[in-house]
């Protein structure tokens, strides 16, 4: 996944997570955590690859 798209998703939960609290819809909201978590945690993985990846040259 590149940056953009996990920011994408990060801002597509965010938004999910919002509506959710609007509309009192805890599932909404917690769905629209959820997906911030897995974005963010994608985000973060990939960083450390490149960083791995930079350090051993592989």
């Amino acid at each position: 996944m590149a940056k953009s798209t996990t920011k994408v998703q990060q801002i597509r939960g965010k938004m999910k997570e919002t509506l959710g609290k609007a509309l009192g819809d805890k599932s909404m909201q917690r769905s629209g955590r959820g997906e911030q978590v897995r974005a963010k945690a994608h985000e973060v993985t990939e960083k450390m690859s490149q960083q791995l990846h930079k350090r051993t040259g592989h």
